[in-house]
């Protein structure tokens, strides 16, 4: 995670310096979307299907491959802008093969009580990454250039193999359903039933899509005269995320998870907003704080409802389902949001986008009843999954030579 922050700074600023174009930059993303639509409910399947360590291990070495390309195209006289599509395509297709089996390993792993404890604890990934790596992004971008930035990153991809491989198998249960067609579209099926499931899809992609922003910072860093703050500002929002990790133990108090959701996609909205009329470099910083503290807080109760409340057998297909949620409003927003900034400029994308944000949310809240009366205490999906996985606990070994390995 930590270098592929770094890259996630390298390939707008490049394309920014090769172009010179909001619509460039933003179509960084939407050429991204495809890819990750198709490879996200793929990936849900085939966590389902085979050992999930083993797909995690390879996706890794996927990673490497589309990072040491942008590294060579970056050291070329005449760097093409075409490969950065195509590795961005490919990165992002081999990642959401990938995120399914990551996602999924959670709830195997941890017992159904501290689920919300593991979603905390599973954001300080992305958060080590995502505070470090952009500030240092920024830095070696002016000084070394892009090259020295992917570069780095291939040099994490080979650590991070070489840590997988000491991990042992994670095999699917023995009754899983093969990988295909069939049972994937039994997971749509299951995810479309479940009104509340379906209002933390909808309610993050609405957020996301109106109020994601990332592809203006190099031109808002630009207007500021401070192209040294550019990684201070992809860091910002990750900072806020940390903060809300740290504190975030009152979260495992709150069962009323889609209230949760609702009132913290809000907030990302409201704080999105006040950024438009932030006057310097600092304001930003805190409003983009703000909106990636509500935005991990928003996170931790969606992750905590996922895990307490979906069947085992189709949590991987799920979470394709979920990584499509979570992943295409980023790259959808990305996009909006250059193409409103090539109209109104980069404060009007700002402000127009977070104020519409706040309004769809608003408006999902009214529409899904089911999602916003959602109580972990009373849902008889939730009661369904402890009660399994209770009976499980009960029938396991007692003498631990019997245990499984």
């Amino acid at each position: 995670m930590f270098g592929t922050m770094i890259s996630m700074v390298a390939v707008p600023y490049q394309m920014k310096e090769l172009t010179d174009s909001y619509l460039a930059v933003g179509l960084v993303s939407l050429a991204e979307f495809v890819p990750m639509v198709v490879c996200g409910l793929w990936g849900g399947a085939i966590a389902d299907a085979l050992d999930r360590r083993r797909i995690i291990w390879l996706s890794e070495l996927g990673l490497l491959v589309t990072s040491a390309a942008l590294m060579i195209n970056a050291m070329l006289p005449d760097p093409q802008v075409w490969v950065l599509y195509v590795m961005g395509a490919l990165a992002t297709g081999v990642g959401s093969l990938q995120r399914p089996s990551l996602e999924a390993v959670i709830q195997q792993v941890v017992k159904h009580e501290q689920q919300s404890a593991a979603a905390v604890l599973s954001s300080l990934r992305w958060n080590f990454g995502a505070i470090v790596a952009p500030a240092l992004g920024g830095l070696m971008l002016t000084a070394w250039g892009t090259a020295s930035a992917y570069a780095l990153d291939t040099l994490t991809f080979v650590l991070s193999l070489v840590l997988l491989w000491r991990v042992r198998a994670i095999p699917p249960a023995d009754d899983a359903a093969p990988a295909s067609i069939r049972s994937l579209i039994e997971g749509v099926r299951y995810a479309v039933s479940r009104k509340d499931l379906m209002g933390t899809y909808l309610v993050d992609i609405a957020a996301m899509v109106f109020a994601m922003s990332t592809a203006l910072y190099p031109f808002l860093a630009e207007e500021l005269r401070a192209p040294e703050a550019l990684g201070l500002l992809y860091s910002a929002a990750a900072v806020g995320a940390l903060i809300a990790s740290l504190t975030g133990r009152w979260t495992a108090r709150v069962q009323r998870q889609g209230v949760g959701v609702i009132v913290a996609a809000a907030a990302w909205g409201v704080a999105v907003t006040l950024t438009a009329f932030a006057p310097d470099v600092w304001m930003i910083f805190v409003c983009l704080a703000l909106a990636g503290a509500a935005d991990m807080i928003s996170g931790i109760f969606r992750l905590t409802m996922w895990n307490q409340t979906i069947p085992p057998e189709l949590r991987g297909r799920l979470a394709g389902i979920e990584l499509l949620s979570y992943a295409s409003g980023p790259m959808l927003g990305n996009a909006r949001a250059g193409l409103m900034a090539n109209f109104g400029g980069t404060r009007f994308s700002l402000g127009a986008g977070g104020a519409l944000c706040v309004a769809a949310v608003l408006a999902l809240a009214a529409a899904l009843p089911r999602f916003r009366a959602y109580d972990a205490r009373t849902d008889e999906h939730a009661l369904a999954e402890k009660a399994r996985r209770q009976a499980t606990t009960d029938q396991a070994p007692t003498d631990p030579a019997q245990a499984p390995a």
